[in-house]
């Protein structure tokens, strides 16, 4: 990863599919950044907001916390985050059981922002199957005539919350499902390459980062 605020390089493990993203308006009153602390304070996700990145071709923001004994187990074996997707596949397979490096990241959250709630719910959806997940869209597109009958009718379909912004800050539209106390999902080839991916974005934030031995 490159120190240049905003932006993450492309890793050759992560098959050019990782991107940091710019922060910027993007219809919204503020910067993304900015939003997103003040939304996932109004969710109660917990853990640490990080930069907006591109996952599986959506703009997302992440919210993400260490397994503590997870990832003391990892630094301890040397096991440092793997980004390769192909690699990754690999570790669901039944042989593969108790041969993989456990999952080190707790995603609690995913916030998609953009200025169309199409937009922005095309990008939660597909995190929606394992973990919480929410949009946030402009003040102005929620106060639209139609606006319940058509995004926040979808939105609960998946269990998506929905969030909009004005200058005078976040409002809850819809409350979406919680993932909190829920049972652990059943972890896939896509769910792993998340977790890795957060997990090596959330050891990018650390100061200092762990030693690998």
């Amino acid at each position: 990863m490159t120190a240049t605020p905003g932006y993450a390089a492309r890793d050759d493990r992560s098959n050019g599919r990782i991107s940091i993203c710019p922060t910027g308006a993007h219809g919204l009153p503020a910067s993304v950044d900015e939003l997103a602390e003040s939304a996932v304070e109004a969710l109660e996700w917990s853990g640490s907001v990080l930069s907006a990145m591109r996952l599986l071709g959506r703009r997302i923001v992440p919210v993400a916390e260490l397994v503590p004994d997870a990832h003391a187990e990892r630094v301890c074996l040397g096991s440092e985050p793997v980004l390769d997707r192909t690699e990754i596949a690999t570790w669901v397979w039944p042989e593969m059981t108790d041969r993989v490096p456990p999952a080190a990241a707790r995603v609690s959250g995913v916030l998609a922002p953009a200025r169309h709630w199409r937009t922005a719910l095309t990008a939660a959806v597909p995190f929606a199957r394992f973990t919480s997940a929410a949009i946030l869209v402009p003040r102005h597109v929620s106060d639209r005539e139609g606006f319940v009958s058509t995004c926040l009718i979808r939105a609960r379909q998946f269990g998506v919350a929905v969030l909009s912004a004005d200058e005078h800050g976040i409002r809850t539209e819809l409350e979406g499902r919680s993932f909190e106390d829920a049972p652990s999902t059943e972890q896939t080839a896509v769910s792993r390459w998340v977790n890795e991916v957060v997990y090596d974005q959330l050891l990018a934030s650390e100061a200092p980062a762990p030693s690998w031995g």
